[in-house]
């Protein structure tokens, strides 16, 4: 009898040793509220010397020191060929194992691109430029990158809760055969181009993991963007939730405070009507400039969406980022110009919710339970 208590006792030490750790493939399941962050910076920020620590200063790895803030799931995007690797499938699928391991859900963003895409930007990636004429080429492509970055994921033994079919493609994406206007107008046939590239994205996701939750995103949750799912469902998307972008303090038209309000009540609307709930997968508040007053700002969204059966949860941007840290692209004018068409550099993010020191601020306190 001593010896079976002395195996159940070896047993249930080895349990709580692994809780937070999932060395197995086996799939990790989404929570009932995601309190995400994106991370996609991450590997590069370390790769340069920068280390993470605790609310309390101990020195930690990063996504240790996440789970102690409450968050418990993470977004990592994925560029095609991009600058120095970073977000590229290799860095992704490095980053995802990691992520497994702390016993995480991951998301993963396709932007197909070789950098950022939003709004203002939906550019081809370079391997595929020869095709940007060739929509059924263009498609193909799309349905290869995908497959052969998610089947990578899963060789690795990562199984993604959800997957972004495009980053903020408000108008399209794999500009210009893929965009829906122009400053000439409507494009004559852009959502029907638009929608079969997203298929292409949403349909390889489902081949390599059928259970997956795939997603359209665009951006401003403030926005009645009724109109744009709409187009995408006569076209004959389909989606499984919907991914929105919220930045309260980024809008001049109204306070931030009107904003959270506004963005609230456009989820609920989404999510009855068109019978899914509504991911905020993307949200940043200025926490350099006042950590006061971001950590009110996101609270009272976080205080308004948490209790809602309508949202599946929100991922911080990058919270990780400090001392105006920024990536090498970014002062790299000739590569800015390539991937935007401006010769420029850029400064840094600053929307970033860490402290000087490495240690998360108060505004992610309302990621706790």
């Amino acid at each position: 009898m001593k010896k079976i208590f002395a195996i159940l006792a070896v047993a249930v030490a080895l349990s709580a040793c692994n809780k937070d750790k999932n060395d197995s493939n086996t799939p990790i399941p989404a929570p009932a509220f995601a309190k995400g962050a994106d991370i996609g910076w991450a590997s590069e920020m370390e790769k340069g010397g920068k280390t993470f620590k605790k609310q309390d200063g101990t020195q930690a790895d990063l996504l240790d020191v996440l789970k102690d803030v409450g968050v418990n799931a993470i977004r990592l995007r994925v560029w095609v060929n991009p600058y120095g690797g970073w977000s590229g499938k290799d860095d992704v699928v490095n980053m995802a194992k990691r992520v497994q391991k702390a016993g995480l859900p991951l998301m993963v963003d396709f932007h197909y691109s070789d950098f950022f895409t939003d709004p203002s930007r939906q550019g081809i990636p370079e391997a595929w430029a020869a095709d940007k004429a060739d929509l059924g080429k263009m498609a193909a492509h799309v349905t290869e990158h995908t497959k052969d970055v998610l089947t990578a994921l899963k060789n690795a033994g990562v199984t993604p809760a959800w997957v972004q079919i495009g980053n903020e493609t408000r108008n399209g994406m794999l500009w210009p055969i893929g965009q829906l206007w122009s400053v000439n107008g409507s494009t004559p046939g852009g959502w029907a181009n638009f929608t079969k590239l997203y298929m292409a994205g949403y349909n390889a996701a489902k081949e390599v993991f059928p259970n997956i939750i795939a997603m359209p995103h665009v951006n401003n949750a403030f926005d009645d963007n009724d109109w744009w799912f709409k187009a995408l469902k006569e076209q004959g998307g389909k989606f499984d939730m919907i991914a929105l972008s919220h930045y309260p303090q980024a809008q001049s038209k109204m306070t931030a405070e009107e904003c959270n309000t506004q963005a609230f009540e456009r989820i609920k609307a989404l999510s009855s009507k068109y019978g899914v709930k509504v991911m905020v997968s993307e949200v940043g508040v200025k926490t350099p400039d006042n950590e006061t007053l971001a950590k009110q700002t996101l609270e009272s969204f976080m205080n308004k969406i948490k209790g809602s059966s309508a949202c599946a949860g929100v991922f911080y941007w990058e919270p990780e980022v400090y001392n105006w840290w920024k990536p090498a692209v970014y002062d790299n004018a000739s590569m800015i110009e390539k991937y935007t068409g401006k010769k420029e550099t850029w400064g840094s993010y600053n929307m970033g919710a860490f402290l000087s020191s490495g240690r998360p601020s108060s505004v992610l306190d309302c990621f706790k339970d």
